[in-house]
């Protein structure tokens, strides 16, 4: 066994290793925080991810796993699955680990940096047709999403594109979610009711978002916007590949779909404009920094004869020696 883990440590890569501390760091934190039954059922939660995680990697990485299918699946539950549940906890983690909220100083350095608050300026445009417009957008960013992560992560047969998309969702995801911890809040709507003259209307898709946002939102998690950081991170990756298919004609569609999104979580006070700013700084991020690991990873990866750095559901397309930076990828 001790040989297994050892090369099990190798042979991850820094997504691997992103996504350790990050299940580590939620671990660390609900076992700090106040004594009580909510904080059991959290540890439980947590330490539940940490451990299939580790499960998972020792079995791929390891090498324990020799079926295509489950190894290529098992790593995939492993590394998304687990991060991508945490968040249906956070609704619990977040009031435990980090009771407060920071609403009013968001608002105060969005008025310091910037001089207004878009929330509260776009309240005069508000109508029936306006927010449902926004809500529509705001509501498809999870369609937007999945769009893209279902047909890369699960049916692609190209490692870089696989490797370089999956990465750069997991910085967003990960660093983002840490960002609810730091700077808890719950967004103009609630934080400052008093200062909009409008309510909201009531329509199909703003009732939607309603819905879904009551039903399984995590109600702190507004630092940084991932409504924002996320199709953003969407829109550079399919603007980076966009020489083949089918990003060359997707890229224009995701970009417009993002651009609203942005503003509809304004407009729909979600967010402060702060927030926004973040997401941008984080897709920013992840989206030159994914490229760059990737191609190191599976450069490392060849000389020191390692596994595939994600396995794949299907025979690999190709195995590109060398590959510019600017290279883009096909699906």
């Amino acid at each position: 066994m001790k040989p297994r883990l050892l090369h099990a440590l190798r042979s991850a890569g820094v997504a691997d290793y992103l996504v350790f501390l990050y299940l580590v760091g939620l671990n660390v934190a609900v076992a700090l925080s106040p004594q009580g039954p909510v904080r059991t059922m959290c540890l439980l939660q947590v330490a539940g991810l940490l451990a299939v995680f580790l499960l998972s990697m020792l079995l791929v990485r390891g090498e324990l796993l020799r079926h295509r299918f489950w190894n290529a699946l098992g790593y995939r539950i492993g590394i998304y699955g687990t991060v991508q549940l945490s968040y249906f906890f956070f609704k619990d983690l977040l009031p435990l680990v980090n009771p407060g909220s920071l609403d009013r100083e968001l608002y105060a350095l969005d008025q310091l940096l910037f001089g207004f608050e878009p929330a509260i300026w776009l309240d005069r445009f508000v109508g029936p047709l306006t927010t449902e417009w926004f809500a529509f957008f705001y509501f498809w960013y999870f369609f937007l999403l999945a769009a893209h992560i279902v047909p890369i992560i699960f049916g692609s047969r190209d490692a870089w594109l696989v490797g370089e998309f999956m990465l750069g969702m997991l910085i967003v995801v990960c660093v983002g979610h840490l960002g609810y911890f730091l700077v808890p809040g719950f967004g103009p709507y609630k934080a400052m009711p008093e200062y909009f003259l409008h309510q909201l209307p009531s329509g199909l898709w703003m009732d939607l978002v309603w819905s879904t946002v009551n039903s399984n939102g995590a109600m702190k998690d507004i630092f940084p916007s991932l409504h924002t950081a996320g199709p953003c991170f969407v829109a550079m990756f399919s603007f980076r590949n966009r020489d083949h298919l089918p990003f060359r004609y997707t890229w224009p569609l995701i970009t417009f779909f993002a651009g609203n999104i942005i503003i509809a979580t304004m407009f729909l006070r979600w967010h402060y404009v702060i927030d926004v700013f973040a997401g941008f700084a984080l897709a920013t991020s992840a989206a030159l920094l994914a490229p760059i690991i990737t191609k190191w990873e599976l450069d490392r990866r060849r000389a020191g004869g390692l596994g595939p750095l994600c396995p794949l559901f299907g025979e690999e397309k190709h195995q590109p020696v060398t590959r510019r930076g600017d290279e883009p990828a096909a699906v």
